[in-house]
């Protein structure tokens, strides 16, 4: 595979006034663009939009998979729309989760009753997890998971609400499906549990495909990276090829770059910072920033629950690099962070 990678870059308000075939927009959303940082063998070179076809195969592959519009999905009778940033809400029924664990545990009304109140805060997705993925956390049985997680997801389906499962085993897959969840969200794209990828091809669901160094030994192995961005994007189009030839549909396909899974903090910021080359992947992106460690490594080692501004600040990074989905704890203040930041883009697009 060729290691040739693309950065959208040199983003415009609008292409009002432009020169046509001078700027295109990015993956169907907000943004426009007018340039690539093309990288190839660890050389680094600007090239217009307009030039790109000219730089071979690989580069007129990645540029329409760039610029491609990323189809809707219908999921039963609602639709999960890919053409502004999406709030996935965190809702975990765990006792030992990093950030809210115990909140949920043992209470399948009060868990829903969170995630109703999510939606109602301007969530479109509920991301329900039932094991926490937490350095060193223990492997819970897929019995207990299911367990935990079905009766809330019953719930939160007879409320209206779009349901991901987050969990890498493939009788919890099972189980939520026919509990109602519509996504699958696995942390380790499908790797930890050889049935996994049999169960999302027969249900024909979307599926989350997030990157871990070391999936099968756990989300947090590795030895680190010799150029992090280029190794992740080429490990998750890897695993997108591997999802395609064991009967998932591409276009149901979304993937997560994994923020904080086997990742220093200098790992996870060149992955924030270059966020938009992953759209070369073709697919809806997820990112998955909130209250995780680096932003306490980087505000005087804050606490979980004292790290609201930091997910705030990485969430509109996403949201200006035109990120689908974003998966945070603190809905209502993403919410509105987002709104005002679609006002301002709406406003720049007039021109």
């Amino acid at each position: 595979m060729s290691n040739l990678h693309l950065r959208p870059i040199h983003f415009v308000d609008t292409p009002v006034g432009l020169p046509e075939g001078t700027v295109v927009r990015l993956a169907g959303g907000m943004q426009w663009f007018a340039a690539y940082e093309l990288r190839e063998g660890g050389t680094r070179r600007i090239v217009a939009v307009a030039d790109i076809q000219n730089h071979g195969e690989r580069a007129a592959l990645l540029h329409q998979r760039v610029t491609a519009p990323r189809a809707p999905l219908t999921l039963g009778e609602r639709i999960l729309r890919f053409d502004q940033p999406v709030v996935a809400g965190i809702l975990n029924v765990t006792p030992d989760s990093f950030s809210d664990g115990g909140a949920h545990h043992d209470d399948p009304a009060g868990a829903a009753a969170a995630g109703i109140d999510m939606l109602a805060a301007g969530a479109g997705l509920i991301d329900l997890g039932g094991e926490s993925t937490r350095p060193g956390a223990p492997l819970v049985w897929e019995g207990d998971e299911a367990k935990r997680v079905a009766p809330v997801i019953e719930r939160l389906a007879a409320a209206g609400a779009l349901v991901s499962i987050d969990t890498r085993k493939a009788p919890v897959m099972e189980a939520a499906l026919a509990a109602g969840a519509t996504i699958v969200n696995d942390v380790s794209a499908l790797l930890w549990d050889d049935r996994s990828a049999g169960v999302v091809a027969r249900a024909g669901c979307p599926v989350i495909l997030m990157h871990s160094p070391d999936p099968k030994q756990g989300p947090h192995g590795g030895t680190g990276y010799a150029d992090v961005v280029g190794e992740v994007f080429d490990w998750l189009e890897a695993r997108i090829a591997a999802a395609v030839s064991a009967g998932i549909d591409r276009a149901h396909i979304m993937v997560d770059p994994g923020i904080g899974f086997g990742k220093s903090l200098a790992d996870n910021l060149a992955l924030i910072n270059d966020l938009a080359l992953f759209h070369g992947l073709g697919c809806p992106i997820m990112l998955g920033a909130s209250r995780k460690r680096m932003i306490g490594a980087l505000s005087n080692e804050a606490p979980v629950r004292e790290r609201l501004g930091g997910s705030i600040a990485l969430a509109l990074k996403g949201a200006e690099a035109g990120v689908q989905l974003l998966r945070v704890h603190d809905v209502a203040e993403t919410v509105q962070a987002l709104r005002v930041w679609r006002g301002l883009r709406d406003r720049a697009l007039l021109g």
